[in-house]
């Protein structure tokens, strides 16, 4: 990393744009006994001592290894991880491992980019895959990116459902200031693809919708992709990829990109993250798209051998002039999504998709059979269910989590009036013990 000195005039300019005085200034907010030089630090411990408070202030921390059962979904699921993608991650050759700009050296990293990129097509049902983005809600702000420049900015109207992750049509926001963009449908009525389709004109550049949506709810897009094509709109679906082992894929429907959080593909949930963000599309949008892209070829000796195929250097370099300024490639994480999907196979995937499937629909029967309680929506679902309660979600969660259990995500908390409304998510990890027991904590309270 190379420092640029400025001057002190250059450094008065820039505190004067953020509302500042001084360099002192911007340390306020730390208590003054707290800043450098005169820092009130607790005597030195030994290794051992040390070592010892750390396990100590770690045991305080619970988990979802023996400590609690978990019905919280909302984008980051628990799901199992098999011991070789920790066992592969660790090894220093990935571990440690810089951007592959020189293949000669990288060809254990490029391999792992490929086998991510070929992985994450089939199982979209895209043709091509970059690697990677931050997360799933990043990708989706890149899809937007691509679609302005697809269109050179002369689209200024970008559609999103209502029902895509809040978090994610907040990043979304986020990204567009500035671009003097248009959103429309981001508002919680507009979560129906017919709620979309009168929204759709010559003038919108990108759909994104989700499937499963944020209420975990099915739907075929096939329609809705169709009129969006016919005013010469892109549609970006946003897309669980465990779904996908069971589900028609977005690519059989007509998408044109498909995004989504790789996190259930082998990561642990680890506190929201980091995760992964997959981003795939069709290859005539190859040169609009973020991030790089790794080949397979033949080196002189004819051998095999993978190459960075694409990325947009100026990303790294013209950075005004570029459709994307992110640079990450969380090839680490990337990597363990290929280890797991290769140890699963293609059965493994689907049985678990089937399992999440099967134990979140006896979940939804038991709890509807509840008095007080319902089904909020009547459509298919995968792995996640809305059931309205007689009470409110943080109320019945609070009770839930004395027991150990952590209960469903709040939608009050992005989605107004729907505050008695719980979403629950059920994996493979969750036995039918765990599911009665739910069950049976939820009576008990709504007893109360």
């Amino acid at each position: 990393m190379t420092y640029i000195p400025i001057s002190p005039q250059e450094r008065d300019a820039m505190l004067a744009e953020i509302g500042v005085n001084s360099l002192d200034a911007l340390f306020q907010a730390i208590p003054a006994e707290h800043r450098f030089p005169s820092l009130k630090l607790p005597a030195a411990l030994t290794e051992m001592e040390a070592a010892s408070l750390l396990d100590e202030i770690a045991k305080s921390n619970e988990n979802l290894r023996g400590d609690l059962i978990s019905f919280l979904g909302a984008g980051m699921y628990n799901h199992y991880t098999p011991a070789v993608v920790d066992h592969v991650l660790r090894r220093g050759e990935f571990y440690t491992a810089y951007t592959p700009y020189q293949p000669e050296i990288s060809q254990g990293t490029l391999q792992g980019i490929f086998e991510y990129q070929s992985l994450m097509t089939a199982l979209t049902g895209m043709e091509l895959s970059n690697a990677s983005h931050y997360d799933g809600a990043t990708a989706a702000a890149e899809a937007v990116n691509m679609a302005f420049a697809n269109f050179r900015g002369k689209r200024r109207k970008i559609l999103v459902s209502g029902a895509v992750h809040p978090q994610y049509r907040e990043v979304i926001r986020t990204y567009t200031q500035g671009m003097d963009l248009t959103l429309t449908g981001d508002q919680p009525q507009a979560d129906l693809p017919q709620d979309l389709l009168p929204l759709i004109d010559a003038d919108t550049a990108l759909v994104i919708v989700q499937y499963p949506d944020f209420f975990g709810r099915v739907f075929d897009y096939t329609g809705l992709i169709e009129t969006a094509h016919s005013q010469g709109t892109l549609v970006c679906v946003v897309t669980n990829p465990t779904a996908l082992a069971l589900l028609q894929t977005p690519g059989t429907m007509g998408a044109d990109i498909v995004v989504g959080e790789g996190q259930p593909l082998g990561l642990p949930m680890w506190y929201g993250g980091p995760s992964l963000g997959f981003f795939t599309t069709r290859k005539q949008y190859v040169h609009k798209m973020a991030g790089r892209l790794v080949g397979e070829t033949v080196d002189s000796r004819g051998e095999k051998a993978y190459v960075l195929t694409l990325t947009a250097r100026e990303q790294h370099i013209k950075r005004e002039k570029a459709t994307s300024n992110i640079c990450s490639n969380q090839g680490l994480l990337a990597l363990a999504s290929a280890v797991y999907l290769s140890v699963v196979g293609k059965s493994g995937l689907k049985q678990v998709a089937n399992l999440c499937y099967q134990k979140a629909h006896y979940a939804a029967q038991q709890l509807s059979q509840i008095a007080g309680v319902s089904l909020l929506f009547g459509q298919p679902f995968f792995h996640e269910f809305v059931v309205r309660l007689p009470k409110p979600v943080a109320e019945v969660n609070e009770h839930l989590l004395e027991h150990g259990i952590v209960g469903g995500y709040d939608l009050g908390k992005d989605y107004p009036g729907m505050e008695n409304d719980m979403l629950v998510a059920v994996t493979e990890m969750n036995t039918k013990e765990e599911i009665d027991m739910l069950v049976e904590v939820v009576q008990e309270v709504l007893d109360a």
